[in-house]
């Protein structure tokens, strides 16, 4: 069962910067709802593990995590999926573009999810309400943390 939510955020903070987190293996950890753990294996992978609940199901998913289609610092792919077991599966991305915007960038993304298995069987009324509210969980925590103050990591030299 698939589903596609849009939406943006105006964040007050520069291109870069916004950028910077969007790459930031412990903002995304922080701000993917459910995320408890998520490790960068390569500069553009990640191994996750996060726990969703939708409707009675509750299951936690072990999965990869993928730059990919990367413009730095203007947009890029976020593609996931991950095995829940019995539960089923879930496999979903994200286009994220940045813009320049009077109040600081504009992010806008266009994300796509699909489940299957005994996730799937709990209608697509359910499914799509909980995958627009953890698209707004996440985004939002990311606009949050960086008008907040956020400072990107210092890159890892030596």
């Amino acid at each position: 069962m698939a589903v596609e939510i849009e939406g943006e955020e105006t964040i007050n903070a520069p291109v870069a910067t916004v950028w910077a987190a969007l790459n930031d293996p412990e903002m995304l950890r922080e701000c993917i709802p459910g995320c408890d753990e998520l490790n960068k294996t390569s500069d553009t992978n990640m191994e996750a593990k996060v726990t969703l609940k939708i409707g009675p199901i509750k299951s936690t998913f072990g999965g990869q995590v993928e730059l990919k289609n990367i413009n730095a610092p203007t947009s890029y792919t976020i593609e996931g999926k991950g095995d829940g077991g019995i539960a089923g599966f879930a496999k979903g991305g994200a286009d994220v573009e940045l813009q320049e915007h009077e109040n600081g960038t504009l992010l806008k993304y266009k994300a796509k999810a699909d489940v299957g298995g005994k996730m799937a069987m709990m209608g697509s009324r359910l499914i799509q309400s909980t995958s627009k509210k953890l698209a707004g969980q996440f985004f939002s925590c990311m606009n949050a943390k960086i008008s907040d103050g956020y400072q990107p990591p210092e890159p890892n030299i030596g």
